[in-house]
């Protein structure tokens, strides 16, 4: 087993550092206080390739695959809106097309979303379709060479910014999931679409959701992603290559965490010595790491797996049910550590346990996770 980086994959992982601490690290807190993120710093990361890192060169991509996406993931960790967009964009939103569409599609749609010319979102969650994503209120009813749709999306990571929505639709509600859903490549000039609120959230701000809302929006036949009805296989392909990149995230937002308290406890002087030398400091820090390389490790293999072409549906969910609970314990002890001045919203650990709740609910709440492996392993037997 050889567990070595190969060295194309490193080179891009050091961009990625070096970009996050020379670019993004100086204007974390000016996004946090206006709740946006640069256009500059958009169209830079488009133009180094982050918006494409994990498809083919063919397309348009830089052809780096699952694992070298989870890598730059966990680079721009400590920067959660910078993360949230990408991996929207391009975990889910473009990977949807990638997956599920057909060469022309693919043709048509991949060169620009990898570019960063336009940005991608992934519209699945309804009022009444969460964790319980077979029950979407969204139809589609053809009517001649187009199919027209009606209803609303919520919570729609870069729903505001998007230029093209993979929006999932009923087609066949006697089918349910199994046949009858479909998903379709809206473009945000299609007449009948339109965007509504622009969520408050309690953290990850420079990231916006939003809802969309489709009246008669006219969507042409050839826009049907992939095979009519199989669009809920295509979701759930989609979200599995999601969990994996949000893992990566989180292992890279928890992994600053960790260092930032280290460095705290060592400087934090009480009772007449540093904080670290009380053995409860240590054993935060231990526990910290140790979860951090098992969650690194997991990650790692799952999209090792993805890249050589083998299902992982159960390691998917396993990884993002593990990295989400792990970034949610490791930012509760770095509070813990720094004590009232973690608390405080003018520094930056109290903005990551804002921020990192999220991972325990998005792209599959963990309960659903846990449904998940159980289905799978109950379905492998072992």
């Amino acid at each position: 087993m050889d567990f070595t980086i190969p060295e194309d994959l490193e080179m891009v992982r050091r961009t990625a550092r070096d970009y996050f601490n020379d670019r993004i690290l100086p204007v974390v807190d000016k996004i946090e206080e206006e709740d946006e993120i640069p256009p500059e710093l958009i169209k830079e990361l488009a133009e180094m390739g982050f918006f494409g890192l994990p498809f083919p060169e063919k397309y348009g991509g830089v052809g780096i695959g699952e694992l070298g996406y989870c890598l730059v993931l966990e680079e721009l960790g400590a920067a959660a809106p910078f993360g949230n967009l990408i991996g929207a964009h391009t975990g889910i939103g473009a990977m949807s097309i990638y997956l599920g569409g057909t060469e022309e599609q693919k043709m048509k749609y991949l060169p620009d979303l990898c570019a960063g010319k336009k940005i991608a979102a992934f519209g699945l969650t309804e009022p009444s379709a969460g964790s319980d994503a077979a029950n979407l209120q969204t139809t589609a009813v053809r009517k001649g060479d187009k199919f027209i749709i009606n209803g609303s999306k919520q919570w729609i990571t870069n729903g505001n910014i998007a230029d093209v929505i993979i929006v999932y639709a009923v087609t066949d509600k006697a089918l349910g999931a199994r046949g009858g859903v479909t998903a379709f490549i809206v473009e945000k000039t299609f007449p009948g679409f339109k965007v509504g609120k622009i969520d408050q959230k309690m953290g990850l701000r420079g990231s916006h959701t939003a809802e969309l809302i489709f009246e008669d929006m006219e969507v042409p036949a050839e826009n049907v992603l992939g095979e009519f009805g199989a669009g809920f296989v295509t979701a759930m392909k989609a979200l599995d290559v999601g969990r994996i990149g949000l893992a990566g995230g989180a292992v890279g937002g928890a992994q600053k965490l960790l260092e930032m308290s280290i460095q705290w406890a060592q400087q934090r002087v009480q009772f007449g010595q540093p904080i670290a030398n009380n053995q409860a400091i240590q054993w935060m820090l231990v526990d910290m790491a140790t979860k951090i390389h098992a969650a690194r490790l997991m990650t790692y293999n799952a999209a090792w797996k993805m890249d050589q072409g083998q299902k992982c549906t159960r390691e998917a969910a396993m990884v993002k049910l593990y990295a989400s609970e792990m970034a949610c314990e490791v930012a509760d002890m770095a509070v813990q550590i720094h004590g009232g001045i973690g608390y405080m919203k003018e520094y930056r650990i109290e903005r990551a346990y804002r921020d990192t709740r999220i991972l325990k609910i998005y792209e599959g709440t963990n309960e659903i996770q846990k449904l998940v492996i159980a289905r799978e392993l109950l379905k492998a037997g072992k």
